[in-house]
This record gives structure tokens, sequence and C-alpha cells, in this order.
């Protein structure tokens, strides 16, 4: 599964249904953003690797009587509070080299939503996702951030990490089965419980992210950011983080569009 197959052909479609029209009773606001990003290429690895990027942002609906959040107003880092859209995609993970004889993992989407609070120069946060696609485990994150608003729209942000997930979430990407444990070989074998590692729920890593945004027009912009994130509790545990490495470093650069829909 590729995430850019799927989308380019949505920003390239909502882009040519976001045309501006008469302002209607109903409107839908929300940004996607699409790029490329270089990461761990697991959870716990030792090497990087290149894939695409995506996020997708909501700001408010107003169907009738019923509002969320702000429809008619801007997209990225807007003060107030409000839902926003919470979205991550992880790619297959391949059970060969260091990790040869353990189960692949299938890629996964993960969507849902989220809660925000923004003002002017600070702004905390809290994601929850479930892998509707993949692992079909609950997964999350919570977050604050500083802002600094420079000249032309520039948006800077700063500030700590917590990813969480449950049970099922920490068995998928940092467990090992016992018949896995019986195949593996390698320095695996040599971290490697007899009977398996079954980790349990919660968080499992805390990092630190430096962002920027800059618009280029109403509807476009550029965003780009560079994380740390080290692992912890059980997932630094386990026996395919031992034999890989506790930190993780990522960086990604998108092109974001903004959608006011009006139907």
């Amino acid at each position: 599964m590729s995430l850019s197959r799927v989308l380019i052909p949505v920003l390239c479609l909502l882009g040519l249904a976001a045309s501006p029209g008469a302002a209607q009773d109903r409107a839908l606001s929300f940004s996607l953003t699409g790029g490329a990003q270089v990461g761990p290429s697991y959870f716990g690895a030792n090497d990087m690797r290149v894939g695409p990027s995506g996020s997708f942002g909501f700001t408010g609906l107003r169907f009738a009587t019923v509002q969320l959040g702000d429809p008619d107003g801007p997209t990225l880092f807007a003060p107030g509070t409000g839902l926003r859209g919470a979205f991550r995609y992880i790619a297959k993970r391949e059970g060969k080299a260091e990790l040869q004889g353990l189960n692949d993992v299938d890629a996964a989407l993960e969507l849902g939503l989220g809660l925000q609070h923004t003002a002017d120069a600070w702004q905390v946060y809290t994601d929850l996702r479930y892998g509707v696609i993949g692992h079909r485990a609950i997964a999350g994150e919570v977050g604050a951030n500083l802002i600094y608003r420079g000249a032309n729209g520039l948006v800077l942000h700063a500030g700590p990490r917590a990813e969480f997930g449950n049970a099922r979430f920490m068995r998928s990407y940092f467990g090992v089965t016992a018949a896995e444990a019986a195949d593996v070989g390698g320095g695996l074998a040599a971290v490697t419980p007899a009977g398996g590692f079954r980790p349990s729920g919660g968080v499992y890593s805390y990092g630190l992210e430096l962002g920027a945004y800059q618009p280029l027009s109403p509807d476009w912009g550029v965003t780009g950011s560079l994380r740390l994130d080290r692992l912890r509790g059980d997932a630094s545990a386990s026996p395919i983080v031992q034999q890989g490495r506790r930190d993780q470093i990522s960086a990604q650069i998108g092109l974001t569009r903004h959608f006011n829909l009006r139907f």
C-alpha cells in the first residue's frame, strides 16, 4: 500500500472541488498535507527509510443549527479551542535481516480525532487514533507547543510529545511470540527470552518536535518538522529495540492545501 497513491489524487480532486462559491448554511473546513519523510524503518530500527507522509487537519463543520469548531477560520495554529483531525501511516515491517524469524507486520493506517487549545504563543493537544487498516489497535499522542508568529504568516513551533498505545498496539510492534522466539537468530536471539516478550499498553515514547509552517497563499502552504523520540517502558525493553536503537530521529516536509467548502 502506497500512501502517495492515496494522498495525491485526493489533494488534486479536492483542489478542484474547493473553488469559491456563495456561502451556504452548510460548511466544512479542513486541511490536507502530502509530502515526504525520513525516519526509522520500523519502531526501534537502526536504519532509516525515506517514504511518503501525510496529515489531516479538521477545523470546523456547520450543518444547519449544529456547529463544531470554526468552519470559517484558518486551519493551522488558529487561536481557540476545538477538534482536530488525527492521522498516521505506518509502513510495513518485514521479518528479515536483523528481524529474521519474526512475522511481517502489515502497513497500517490510523484515523481519529483530537482536541486542542491554541493561544497566540502556545498550544496543547491530545489525539486518539484507531488502526482502520493494519493493526486494528488504539494509539494516540499528547503534546504541547511554544509558538512564534513571524512576518508573512510564518509560524514556528516547538514542544514535547508523548506517544501511547493499547496492549494490542504494543504487541504488534514490540512483542515477540513464543513461536517467533524459537525461530529468531543473530543478535535478536541473544536478547529474546525463550518464551517470547508480551508488552503491556501505555506510553511507549517521549519526544521533542521542532516545526515550521509558511503560507504561500490563502489556500496553500509548506510545512516541515524535525523530531526526536526516545522509546521507554515495555517498548525499550522489547528485544526488537534491544538489538536496535531507543532513540528515533525523523523529519518531514510537505505541501498543505486548505479547504473551506460550502454546500
